[in-house]
């Protein structure tokens, strides 16, 4: 089944000056995404600058379509950004391994760092009142759907490295401090992140020292979302093995098509 398809621009509202929520809308409904998947999405109006499309997390499904959070950083983005109701994007989709369901009496721990909350709401939003989450981002302005997500979620712990709304420091420290008052054993938690990497590194160590199992979305840059150009290659582990007389002891994994949504413990960091 093709996965390319056009989808029509019903609303690009901006949140902040760098911050823009996207809604599409598409006649596909039987490519359904599922949380933690993406789409490539082309972004030169039809010309060929800039070229290669651009990946894009699936924020939230809506009945006749999906939503894309997105920060304006560069060119792809900017031209995104300017995009009007009524104008049409060639998209390819949904890509990509999804975050795995967490099974019954399981407890999720939903951690987002900045931009990341793009990847991991939809998650959220498809398991009511289950789940803790942890946000995180440079300042107040920069957390999103606050209302939404206390609705959603049993706590919400939010922090801001300049200390306007929240705790103020690192997401993962907020993290560390929920250890001492938490409510469930720990082995009924499950931890789901995506965010920078220093920060799923963090998260990852967190995981391992607490015997908790983790599913981590990486954000790389990706060419093409379909495997075919090994852009997005990440060194995963790997069983020892003997290659021309040398022992190595990792693979590659493409973050497109084997991620990008990936058992944190398999990661190396």
């Amino acid at each position: 089944m093709s996965r390319y398809f056009r989808a029509k621009i019903r609303e690009n509202l901006p949140l902040n000056r760098n911050h823009k929520l996207l809604t599409l809308e598409t006649s596909s409904p039987e490519n359904e995404p599922l949380p933690g998947q993406f789409y490539m999405l082309g972004v030169n109006r039809g010309g060929y600058d800039p070229l290669l499309k651009r990946a894009f997390s699936l924020f939230r499904k809506t009945s006749d379509g999906f939503q894309i959070l997105y920060r304006i950083k560069g060119k792809g983005t900017s031209l995104l950004g300017g995009m009007k109701e009524g104008d049409m994007i060639d998209m390819i989709g949904p890509l990509g391994r999804s975050y795995p369901v967490p099974e019954t009496g399981r407890t999720p721990l939903v951690i987002a760092g900045g931009v990341g909350m793009a990847s991991v709401f939809s998650l959220i939003e498809s398991i009511p009142e289950r789940s803790y989450v942890f946000y995180g981002a440079k300042s107040k302005d920069e957390l999103f759907m606050l209302d939404e997500l206390g609705a959603l979620s049993k706590g919400l712990y939010i922090s801001t490295d300049d200390g306007s709304l929240g705790k103020k420091g690192n997401i993962a420290g907020v993290l560390e401090d929920f250890w001492g008052r938490k409510h469930e054993t720990e082995d009924q938690y499950l931890i789901y992140a995506c965010g920078p990497k220093p920060l799923l590194g963090l998260i990852a160590r967190t995981a391992s020292s607490h015997s908790i199992q983790a599913f981590v979305s990486l954000e790389e840059q990706m060419a093409c979302g379909i495997g075919a150009c090994l852009g997005c290659a990440v060194r995963v582990k790997s069983p020892v093995s003997v290659l021309q007389g040398s022992e190595q002891d990792f693979i590659y994994r493409k973050v497109c098509k084997d991620g990008p949504v990936f058992d944190a413990a398999e990661i190396l960091w």
